[in-house]
């Protein structure tokens, strides 16, 4: 039997990652005539004061915000803000790079969005299809295109769920059963050893602590006023490498990340060899870890 073709994926969140700032920031916000100091002062004030989870304390605040200053919004709108965002440097072309690269490698590359941001506004954004799934917070809509209950809120502890998820490859967030089924380790679709998690910060955390637990890869982003932040995150343990937000051709960045598949595709192939091998003589098939220095 041929080798099945191993698979990498790139986990990421997205605002203050992929885009400059919080994807609101950038045509919602100014809509209703606020600044976002305003605007999240709200949300949040709102969120405390009546115990919500944040996520959700946003997404209602949005509705709100909009009611009463009597700019209704509709998916169609969000998903037309979400062509003003600002992606960092290099962004736009990373994944037809990342991708070229995998092959060369032997490897199929797949990139997956976990955000607390809106799947709304990042549907609009140019690299929307990039993606083989976006896990973002979401409403849901009634017949008349308004938003009348959150469909998804992903909050920061929540997105660990979405990477259990890609690795069993049971994407439907509907099937809560298929994904709490038991599946042995050389069933699931993407092993975590091959995973790279890339974030900005602290509410990466979980995302980040998973990976350094089942031996996959995470990353920092970040720009100049956060760079403490992330140093920190590095300094603690809880990323394996830091960079400045710069994903173009050529930058630290681009190469650790295209070391990082080359080390993947050398594992996976050397454990496939292992395995053949010990089938071929009739042993067990024992799981494997291959490290490389």
């Amino acid at each position: 039997m041929a080798r099945p073709q191993p698979i990498v994926a790139f986990l990421y969140d997205f605002d203050k990652t992929l885009c400059t700032t919080d994807m609101q920031n950038y045509a919602f916000i100014p809509s209703l005539g606020m600044t976002p100091a305003e605007f999240w002062a709200k949300a949040n004030g709102f969120g405390r004061s009546n115990r919500i989870d944040g996520i959700l304390a946003y997404m209602y605040t949005m509705i709100r915000e909009s009611e009463q200053k009597g700019k209704p919004f509709t998916r169609q709108d969000l998903v037309e803000k979400g062509r003003d965002i600002v992606l960092f440097p290099g962004v736009s072309d990373w994944f037809t790079r990342i991708n070229a690269f995998g092959r060369t490698q032997g490897v199929k590359i797949e990139h997956y969005i976990i955000s607390s941001g809106l799947r709304e506004i990042i549907e609009g954004c140019d690299i929307n299809r990039a993606f083989k799934e976006i896990y973002a917070s979401e409403f849901f809509y009634d017949e008349n295109g308004k938003p009348v209950w959150p469909k998804l809120a992903v909050n920061f502890t929540a997105k660990t769920q979405f990477v259990y998820r890609i690795n069993k490859g049971v994407l439907d967030v509907s099937d809560d059963k298929t994904l709490n089924d038991s599946m042995p380790d050389d069933s699931k679709r993407i092993p975590f050893t091959n995973m790279i998690y890339m974030g900005d910060g602290l509410s990466d955390v979980p995302c980040m602590k998973m990976m350094r637990s089942y031996g996959g890869q995470a990353i920092a982003v970040y720009q100049s006023e956060s760079r403490q932040a992330v140093e920190e995150l590095l300094a603690k343990g809880r990323v394996d490498y830091i960079f400045p937000a710069d994903y173009r051709e050529g930058t630290a960045l681009d190469m650790t990340v295209k070391n990082i598949i080359r080390k993947m595709a050398i594992s996976d192939a050397l454990g496939y060899e292992n395995s053949r091998q010990l089938k071929n003589i009739g042993g067990d098939v024992l799981p494997y870890q291959v490290e490389l220095f």
